[in-house]
This record gives structure tokens, sequence and C-alpha cells, in this order.
């Protein structure tokens, strides 16, 4: 006999069913032993914790290295570095002196040596002593030198003169920038030259001649139309007159012990029989110079600095050809563990404490707090109440590096910029000692930098370094007024001005820090309107043309006074013709 279950008693033993199932998976299928997930260990995530970082959102702070030797039986490099701050990602990347345990380097397989060597001959001269053994012993310890951007035409013309009867594969090259000099570099100045640049002729600057340092002089000078006498045995009352010193800390040295020395006078190009006794006004130095100058006397300022100068002095590092071709994997590694080492270094406290730790082992001098800071750069007061900027340079990541070659998204060539500039500086003020200077694409080697950013794009996801620019500019550095040819009562520029309107674009390259100011001026011949309109068009032809060239529009100011601003008598031909005239600022 069948029984059936009414509707609610079957709802109830589905329900009881259900319960049972349940209660059998909570107390007895789930509490089996299972096979687990491996567990993941993520890594240290956190937010970048440095204005300047370049790495977004949530990154990864790598661990640091240890303090162990490597022992990683990999290619053997010396490197032979000044005491400067822009080489924060090479001392991270290595770990100590030494290559250290767990470093980026030590990742990548090198075993690289540190050593400080300040004096640049000295460097050229073991740079050219590898080249010697190497050819002789391919198992030769790798010998690198790291050098001032903008210095490398002279060192260049220097080693290929030393290197030539090697052979080709046995010339130098460059081929990376880990980072920049961003304010360090600098001349020291007292504050009426800031005030006002013509009150520095007839003044002495102490520095190393032809070297870095002395090119912010020069470039200062050349955009206010100053002239700098080559010559550091007379004293030229129409010029900027130049002191040898033997370093970078003697130049300062030169100024805080008040130095003085006997000079042959020259006027309009030759010498009287006349001395005079000058001592130092201003140097050219970077940091610790210029701490020391704020520290012991005071009394200067920084009227020109690599802050202001931003793309005229990285850390470009060199070798011999035939080592990098013969070791392109390692060189190729190397340029990635310093791309990681800038990324770190730029976003991370804990990171840029540990370059600065380990600069302190290399440079034998102060600790690492001291490189720290001045890594940073800080205004203070120096010891006579002047305001005084100290310090500041820039690690460099795999995007920095890239812009500073021509790789980057706006195509410009900083540093052929750089380096063409300042080798034709040096060619002009001193054709007996360096009559020409290699051609860039012969000694600057982009392949190996290449090669890491077509095959490592993850790398070029770090933030380059951005300059915010004022909307206007209220304190100029420089000040140059060019006569700019174009057609008659139009805004169109002439052919035979662009050679004028390159030398400017580049200038601004140089002074990627500053705004430019584009300021048109016209005669009084007509009337102010038309004036006015006409400095306008023109003044905003000549901000399109440096566009056109890879200028960013947002840092150029154009602007047009009509006759306004006369700085000659307009009653004469010749005064017309000074007042018609494109007057290119550099500012902030």
């Amino acid at each position: 006999m069948s029984v059936k279950i009414k509707t609610s008693g079957k709802i109830v033993l589905i329900l009881l069913v259900v319960g049972a199932i349940f209660a059998a998976k909570v107390m007895i299928w789930d509490k089996r032993p299972q096979d687990a997930k491996q567990s993941t260990n993520i890594g240290k995530v956190m937010l970048p914790d440095v204005p300047e970082a370049s790495l977004q959102g949530n990154a990864t702070l790598l661990p640091l290295p240890s303090a162990d030797a490597s022992v990683n039986g990999g290619t053997k490099i010396g490197w032979k570095v000044m005491a400067w701050n822009a080489q924060f990602p090479l001392m991270y990347a290595n770990g100590g002196p030494a290559t250290t345990k767990g470093s980026l380097f030590d990742k990548a397989k090198l075993q690289v040596n540190i050593e400080r060597q300040d004096d640049c001959n000295k460097a050229i001269a073991d740079v050219v002593k590898f080249a010697q053994d190497y050819k002789s012993n391919p198992n030769a310890t790798g010998v690198f030198a790291s050098f001032m951007g903008d210095g490398m035409p002279a060192f260049f013309a220097a080693l290929v003169k030393e290197l030539e009867p090697l052979g080709p594969e046995y010339m130098p090259i460059a081929f990376h920038a880990m980072g920049k000099s961003y304010g360090e570099d600098k001349v020291m100045a007292p504050v009426s030259w800031k005030q006002n640049p013509q009150n520095a002729k007839g003044g002495t600057v102490a520095c190393v001649l032809r070297d870095g340092d002395m090119n912010i002089l020069l470039k200062w000078a050349g955009d206010n139309g100053i002239k700098v006498n080559p010559d550091e045995t007379t004293f030229d009352r129409d010029a900027i007159n130049l002191i040898a010193a033997s370093d970078f800390l003697d130049a300062p040295n030169k100024y805080i012990t008040g130095y003085k020395e006997k000079r042959k006078i020259v006027v309009n190009g030759k010498k009287l029989a006349l001395d005079t006794t000058v001592g130092v006004d201003a140097v050219a130095t970077w940091t610790p110079g210029d701490v020391n100058v704020s520290e012991k006397k005071g009394g200067l300022v920084s009227i020109a600095s690599t802050k202001e100068y931003a793309a005229q002095m990285p850390c470009v590092t060199i070798t011999i050809k035939k080592f990098a071709y013969d070791h392109r994997t390692d060189i190729e590694n190397l340029i990635m563990a310093l791309a990681q080492s800038g990324d770190q270094v730029r976003s991370f406290n804990e990171a840029k404490k540990f370059a600065g730790d380990v600069s302190a082992k290399v440079y034998n001098e102060q600790n690492g707090d001291f490189w720290l800071k001045y890594y940073n750069g800080l205004q203070t007061k120096d010891i006579q109440g002047l305001n005084s900027s100290l310090g500041g340079s820039m690690a460099f990541n795999l995007s920095d590096a890239a812009n500073m070659f021509g790789l980057g998204k706006d195509g410009i060539d900083r540093y052929k910029i750089v380096y063409g500039s300042f080798g034709d500086i040096l060619s002009k003020m001193y054709p007996e000692l360096m009559p020409t200077y290699p051609v860039y694409t012969k000694v600057v080697d982009k392949s190996f930098l290449q090669s890491v950013i077509a095959n490592h794009p993850e790398l070029m996801e770090g933030q380059a370094i951005k300059v915010s620019y004022a909307e206007t500019i209220t304190s100029e550095v420089s000040s140059k007024s060019y006569q700019i040819q174009y057609e008659t009562g139009s805004a169109v520029i002439k052919p035979e001005s662009y050679a004028v309107l390159d030398e400017i674009m580049k200038s601004s390259v140089v002074a990627e820090g500053l705004k430019v100011g584009v300021y048109g001026h016209t005669d009084n011949v007509g009337n102010d309107a038309k004036n006015q309109s006409l400095s306008e068009q023109r003044a905003a032809s000549v901000k399109a043309y440096l566009i056109s060239k890879g200028i960013p529009t947002a840092r150029i100011e154009a602007k047009g006074y009509g006759a306004a601003k006369p700085i000659a008598d307009n009653n004469t031909t010749e005064g017309k013709a000074k007042n018609r005239r494109v007057q290119i600022v550099m500012g902030q």
C-alpha cells in the first residue's frame, strides 16, 4: 500500500535532507586534509615617498643590498668617478665601493669596484692604460670613467689623440648617462652680478680651466653678451677674467683665503706695460665647494647653475669601444640595473639614503647624511646672511636617459646639442689647445641604450624629470638681443636668419630649467599701433619656429613692445637698426 505525502510534508523532508548534507560538508568534508596553494610573497608595496618620484601609484621598494661582498664570477670593471652626487644610481646599484650580494649589479653578474678620482687627467690616463692592456690581454679588468657631459669634447679630444695608435676599435665611446647635476654645479658671484650681469665686466672667476663648471660661466656670459678673456695671465676691464684652479675645491679656496696675483693689463686685445693686482671675485665649483664658500666666507650668490642650465651636465659614462662590443650583454644589463636604480633612488627615501651612505664610503669623506642632504639640495643663509642655494643632483631612470640622447618622445637629442655647443665654445676660446674635437657620432654610441629601450619597455614606465615653468618671467638669468631679418613690413622670417634661430633653440635646450622670453621691438618709424602689432607678430613667428623644433609651447613667452623700449638713438640709421630686434630672455 502506497503512502502519499502532502506537499507541505515534501518541503519539510527536502529541507531535512539538504540540512543533513550541509552539516556533513561542514563537519566532515571541509575538515579533511587538503593540498594548499603556495603562498606568494608579493614584496613590500608602497606609495613613492619623495617629491621627484618616477614610479607611479603602488610601487615596489626593492630589498636593499647586503654589506657582504659579492662573488658572482662575472665581468670585472673598475669605475673611476669624481665626488659627484649625480652618481647616486651607481652607488645604489653596486651596493658599496665593491659589488655586494643582492645588489642590482650582483644580479647582473657584474663585479664593479668604484674608485674616487677627481683628477680628470688621471682618469683619462687610466682609460688609456686599460686600452693598451686590453689589446694584449682580453681578460684585463675593464675600466669605465664618468665625466661631466659638457666637458666631454675636451676629454674626448685628449683621449682620441692618445688612443689613435691602437686603432679604431680602441677608441673611447660614451654609452649611457645615469644622472645629472641639478643645481650643485654653479657660478657663485657678488649680488651685483645677479642684479645686472654687465657688472661682471672686469671681474675675476676662479675655476678649473676648460672644465664643466667653467662652461656654466661661459654660457651665462654668452647669453648676456659679455666677453670672457681666455688668457689667464692678463686682465681685461671689458671682459670676465679667469683665475686657474687646480681642482674644484681649489677654486673656492682661492676666494676664501683672499688669493691675489699680478696681471698685465689688456686693452682692445693689446698688452700694456702696466700691471695690476687682482683677487678672486667669483667662483665656479660644485658641492662641497659651494658649501665651503657659504660656511667659511660667504658673500656670494648663485647667478647660474645646472638647475637653470638643466640639460648641460649629464653624468656620462665612457669606456673603450672594443670592450663594450665584446661585452654587449654586460653593458645592456648594466644599463638596465642603473635604470632600475634610478627609479628606486628617485622614488624612495630609503633607497636614496642608502645611495648616500655608499657615496660616503666611496669618496672617503663626510657621512651618508652629508651626501644625501646635498643630493637633495637646500636653501640656506651663508655666514654673511645671504640666501645661498647649495647642492642639487638628480638620478636618471630609463626615460630620462632616453630623453637625453634623443630617444624620447620629443626626439630632441639634448646631449648632441650640449656636446656641440660647448665643443664649439672651447675650440673658439682655445684654438691652440683644442683646434678640433671628435665628431659626436664617432664617440657617442646609442646602440646599447636603444637595445634596452626596445627590449624592455617595462623599464620605460618611470616618469621622466619634469620642469614646471612660471606663466610669466619675473626673474631674469640672461638677456640678449638678436638681429633677425624679416620680409619688409611683415613677420615672415628670412631664411638667412634660420641659423640664428637654431642657435637660440640650442641655447634654450641647454637651459632647460628656464622659461624662454621672446620679445619683439621695432624702431619709431610709423605709427605706434602698427609698430606694436608688428612687434607682437614677429615675436610670435620666432615662438612658432622654436615650437617647430621641439621647444614646448608652455615654455615660451612671446610679447611685443613696439618702439617703447629703444636701446639706441632712433635719430640715426645705425640706432634704428639696433632697435629693430628680438630680445631673448631666459628666466623664472
